[in-house]
């Protein structure tokens, strides 16, 4: 039920625009430029290598009409430029050129320029400046990516969970293991029919273009999802081959941890860590980091199961589990911080873009699941603690009775069969249920009578009854439940916000596109910081204007409270004056999203600096409008 509201909320939220995570750095001819003559070729140049699109140029003269162009290629083989040959004659006036290529790191980012020839003139091109994109089509991939996510968590957690925590009854951890790997498998293959109208931004009929999957494994996200296939199907023939053992070889361990190192590289090889700085190093953190999740997040939906299903689970498998997760974590913390150091690249990026403030929603849930694994360790612990008894050899030696010794002998003819672990497993087995006889041995009393009975017993001893709430084994196991279910809720949360990060453009990558695209004459969104005060209750507004240019904008307007946290009020209104050119008020349209008001549609005719009134309403009858100018380019 988590999983399915988590996965609805962010299908609904998640129609905007995707992040480009490659910067523009130059175009030629450049952006707003009139030219003598017209040129040969249109080249851009990238902060990364790009991928091209069988549409990667469209190009539209001043009466709207499409140019011809050569098909795109990377300029004397630089993987970092796209280029396309133009006609010979193309006239004169004003052209539009709108392309898209994918990012190195898989994503798609788009954009538009012009250029003139001999005079600029006027164009009707219906071009927009801001990428384009398909709200259904992004909204389907992401979920899907977030699907294919949980299920190798599952899959990689439960297998590990298996081999090395030995539950008494392997058997039912098949359906988990099961279910992941089927839904593994789904993913994957729905993935690979969006990726190529997810890389054009179209919409899903041309998924079933019969050109669309060949070109899609040309690429290195559609040969990463292929390879993805390819060792589900020999993890498939490795789960068979195992199935109904309860003992693991260290070949079959080996082969195991092959194929979860193979399956994480499909991931880390097509997303952020295969671009930008220190790539060999990063691709190996992007593998460590996401085994490290599946195990513990994976193993914890293990455990939970195993606990729901084996009622007389003893502790034995629950400590093997919290050593694990113990050392995941220490992985995921070293593994996180490096990440993090490598994605956001300043401190300022940490509140100031989208990818620092995911990131520390992220560290806030992280630090929940600690304080949750924290309290799963407490009840394993006290678990445990039911369990610890005398060593079998010396109840022996101080006289236990037959029942002990032949208990004793049982736990340690099953220790020589199963190997050090299961012995020590057999043998608490074995001490446990000769505890009754050998307490008996050593008091001297065989008759059920307790040597000294409390007042009101008749003299018979009294056993701790199983059922009889927290300080019973079987209350330990009730709170181990109940804590490891949290864990499980809180994990799903996280999986989800780390998904959700790997879709958003780094603060290091956002920085280095806002100085490229400076340095290019290229302009930035515009972020305007509006403080207000309505009586004794004040605030600030943060308006975006992306890309803050003539033409179609994106509006993002975000409210803080006057302690800086997020602040909702019942209304918003945004309106644009030019008082050089006598136009305006221009209604914005913002609605509110939900934490945020925003829209997609508002036009910007004319370049200028345009006067942008901001109303806010705090109640039903308390509001203020505050002014400020904002700079628009063409």
């Amino acid at each position: 039920m988590l999983l399915g509201t988590v996965l609805v909320l962010l299908l609904l939220g998640s129609a905007g625009t995707a992040s480009a995570h490659a910067a523009l750095e130059s175009t030629d001819p450049a952006d707003g430029s009139v030219l003598k003559s017209a040129p040969h070729t249109l080249t851009l140049t990238f902060s990364e290598s790009v991928a091209l699109l069988d549409d990667s140029f469209r190009v539209y003269d001043p009466d709207n009409r499409r140019v011809k162009t050569s098909s795109a290629h990377h300029a004397k083989g630089a993987g970092d430029t796209a280029s396309v040959t133009l006609p010979a004659k193309l006239g004169t006036g004003t052209f539009t050129v709108a392309w898209r290529v994918v990012s190195a790191d898989s994503h798609p980012v788009s954009g538009a320029f012009t250029f003139s020839i001999g005079n600029p003139s006027a164009t009707t091109t219906p071009i927009s400046t801001a990428p384009n994109e398909n709200p259904l089509t992004g909204s389907l991939y992401d979920v899907t990516r977030y699907f294919a996510y949980i299920a190798a968590a599952l899959l990689i957690g439960t297998a590990t969970f298996l081999a090395l925590c030995r539950p008494p009854n392997p058997a039912i951890l098949n359906k988990p293991i099961l279910t992941g790997w089927w839904t593994l498998l789904a993913s994957t293959l729905a993935l690979l029919i969006l990726r190529a109208p997810y890389e054009a931004g179209t919409g899903l009929a041309s998924a079933f273009d019969p050109a669309a999957l060949p070109r899609t494994l040309t690429t290195r996200p559609g040969q990463a999802l292929a390879a993805r296939l390819l060792l589900l199907a020999a993890t498939a023939a490795f789960l068979l081959r195992l199935r109904g053992r309860e003992r693991f070889g260290r070949a079959a361990l080996g082969t195991g941890t092959a194929l979860a190192v193979a399956l994480a590289l499909t991931w880390a090889s097509a997303e952020h860590a295969s671009a930008g700085i220190q790539v060999p190093v990063a691709m190996t953190s992007a593998v460590l980091h996401l085994l490290a999740m599946s195990v513990w997040l994976g193993g914890l939906t293990a455990l939970l199961t195993v606990l729901y299903r084996s009622p007389d689970l003893r502790a034995a498998p629950v400590a093997r589990f919290s050593r694990l997760a113990f050392i995941s974590v220490t992985v995921l913390v070293v593994t996180g911080v490096y990440q993090s150091w490598r994605g956001l690249g300043s401190w300022n990026a940490l509140t100031g873009t989208s990818y620092g403030r995911i990131l520390i929603v992220k560290l806030g849930a992280v630090l929940l699941l600690l304080a949750a694994a924290a309290w799963s360790r407490q009840w394993t612990a006290r678990l445990a603690g039911t369990e610890v008894q005398l060593p079998v050899p010396e109840l022996v030696r101080a006289g236990a009775g037959a029942g002990a010794g032949a208990g004793a002998g049982a736990g340690a003819g099953a220790g020589a069969d199963a190997g050090p672990d299961t012995a020590a497993t057999a043998a608490a087995a074995a001490t446990t249920t000769t505890t009754t006889a050998t307490t008996q041995a050593l008091t001297g009393d065989d008759d059920g009578d307790d040597p000294n009975p409390p007042p009101g017993t008749g003299g018979k001893r009294q056993l701790p009854d199983p059922g009889a709430g927290d300080g019973s084994p079987d209350g330990y196991r009730r709170g181990l439940r109940r804590s490891v279910l949290l864990e499980v809720a809180v994990g799903v949360i996280v999986l989800v916000i780390t998904t959700l990060l790997t879709n958003t453009l780094p603060g290091r990558a956002a920085a280095e596109a806002q100085r490229t695209a400076t340095s290019a004459g290229i302009p930035a969104a515009s972020v305007t910081m509006v403080p207000f005060r309505v009586g004794n209750a004040g605030g600030k507004v943060q308006i975006t204007i992306d890309p803050g240019r003539v033409g179609e904008n994106s509006v993002e307007a975000v409210v803080y409270g006057p302690d800086g946290g997020f602040a909702t009020v019942p209304e918003l209104r945004l309106s644009f004056t030019l008082p050089s050119q006598k136009i305006g008020p221009l209604d914005a349209g913002i609605k509110d999203e939900g934490g945020y008001w925003g829209t997609n549609s508002l036009n910007i005719p004319i370049a200028g600096t345009w006067t942008m009134k901001v109303t806010i309403r705090t109640s039903d009858i308390d509001q203020v409008s505050v002014e400020r100018r904002v700079r628009i380019v063409r």
